[in-house]
């Protein structure tokens, strides 16, 4: 097991999907971060070298990547802007509704049931 910024890669998994463990990366970002660092994307995690883990860790720990608790801490700022503007966006997410447009009227069951119990303060 490799285990980079607190999470554990699967040794089955080929790099490019257990690198997607990290709150952050998908398999686009995933597969440019191997080739920037010209590791073959289709090798296992348990075939990878010390070096290429401590650069493909190197890598991920600079300040050019969100991920993580950084990441969750700058969507939840953003959430609370909208909360604290009263924008009609900010009082969908107050109230657990959809954001984006879409149907309420026949879908969406479990965001509006979830909101009856969770949302209410």
């Amino acid at each position: 097991m490799v285990r980079i910024l607190g999470n554990n890669l699967s040794n089955k998994k080929k790099i490019y999907v257990a690198l997607t463990c990290i709150y952050g990366i998908g398999i686009p970002s995933a597969k440019k971060i191997l080739k920037k660092l010209n590791i073959d994307e289709n090798i296992k995690v348990s075939d990878l070298k010390e070096e290429n883990i401590s650069a493909l860790r190197d890598l991920l720990e600079t300040e050019e990547f969100k991920l993580e608790g950084d990441l969750k801490r700058l969507i939840s700022l953003n959430i609370k802007r909208l909360i604290d503007i009263n924008s009609f966006r900010g009082r969908r997410h107050l109230k657990g509704l959809p954001v984006r447009g879409q149907r309420t009227r026949t879908n969406n069951r479990t965001s509006r049931r979830q909101s009856v119990f969770t949302r209410k303060k």
